[in-house]
């Protein structure tokens, strides 16, 4: 018999915080989840590189479904998502170090942008990131071996591949909403980015309400249909909930994470826990740099030199490191041998 405990209530807050994840558990559907607003540490990450707007949108999203997942670690850590893809965005990467620090980078064509635009596709997610994979790691460290995810990407959004993501790699029933908005100043001043992201996982206590789904074999004649599934009442019930939720309501300066979550479920009761920061922060240092350079070959290195320096850029945050040729790359062999004579 499952102990009942009474959790003391209270109105939703209506103090709408920026750059914060709230976790959350709503116990009448059996479901967890977390909501993440980003306001000024989106700006931030964003502001490192010049980004045409359909690229800024499509890395905020990236930042908001890593910040829901990295900030689920327990333990010190990195999450990292990275995209490979063959579309005009056609890398993705975006590191968040527990608890709270997130950077982000994304390369393009500027070429294949453009026609995607031109064509009237510029805004679709899919289509900018065309076909490839998505691969989520969990990195703690030395110690402790990496685990990674990956899921291919068939042309849809960052939504359907953690959907994807989730069966395939966890089997746990989840459901994620992101959203980006920019929002425009007066006065012509510059404007600012926001995103918002939503995540609901099915937990029940008993294990037999959590079934696995199904995969198909891959190896199956073509036409083969797997046995249909009926989800649980429960699960059922969550996923139509969250599928009212409006792209508006996630990136709304104005609507508290709270509020937001009352909107959803105050029907089955809702609790929310302490938030998480979340603050836009590059992990390079000169020390840092320095070991990646020592990783390479002599030969490597030696190809770096130019006028006598090595000076490497961060891809993250565009902080320029510079290095001598003897710091990076050593004396010359051959005048090491002839001072020991």
């Amino acid at each position: 018999m499952t102990e009942h405990i009474d959790f003391p209530s209270r109105p939703p807050s209506a103090e709408a915080v920026d750059d914060r994840v709230t976790p959350f558990h709503v116990d009448g559907l059996d479901v967890r989840g977390r909501v993440v607003r980003l306001g000024a540490t989106l700006d931030a990450v964003l502001a490192h590189h010049d980004y045409p707007s359909v690229v800024k949108r499509l890395l905020g999203e990236a930042v908001a479904l890593t910040v829901l997942l990295g900030s689920t670690l327990k333990i010190s850590g990195r999450f990292i998502l990275q995209t490979r893809t063959d579309g005009p965005v056609d890398l993705l990467v975006v590191d968040f170090t527990a608890p709270q620090d997130v950077r982000a980078y994304a390369r393009f064509d500027a070429e294949r942008l453009a026609a995607l635009q031109a064509a009237g596709l510029g805004m679709d997610s899919g289509a900018l990131l065309g076909h490839g994979h998505l691969a989520m790691t969990i990195d703690q460290g030395l110690s402790v071996n990496r685990y990674q995810g990956v899921v291919a990407l068939e042309g849809a959004g960052l939504e359907a591949a953690a959907h994807q993501y989730f069966t395939q790699s966890e089997q746990i029933p989840t459901r994620v909403r992101l959203a980006v908005a920019e929002e425009m100043r007066p006065g012509g001043a510059a404007s600012s980015w926001r995103a918002g992201g939503l995540m609901v996982q099915f937990l029940p206590t008993e294990g037999g309400r959590l079934r696995p789904v199904d995969l198909h074999p891959g190896d199956a004649p073509e036409g083969t249909e797997l046995p249909e599934r009926d989800d649980d009442d429960a699960w059922m019930e969550a996923q139509s909930l969250v599928a009212t939720l409006e792209d508006i309501e996630l990136v709304d300066s104005d609507l508290s994470s709270e509020r937001l979550l009352y909107r959803l479920f105050h029907e089955r009761g809702v609790r929310v826990f302490d938030a998480e920061d979340v603050v836009a922060k590059c992990s390079c240092s000169q020390e840092r740099v320095k070991n990646v350079l020592a990783s390479f070959s002599h030969e490597e290195r030696e190809s770096l030199v130019e006028d006598g320096r090595i000076t490497v850029t961060c891809e993250f945050c565009g902080r320029n490191y510079g290095f001598t040729a003897e710091e990076v790359v050593g004396p010359d062999e051959t005048g090491e041998a002839a001072a020991g004579n």
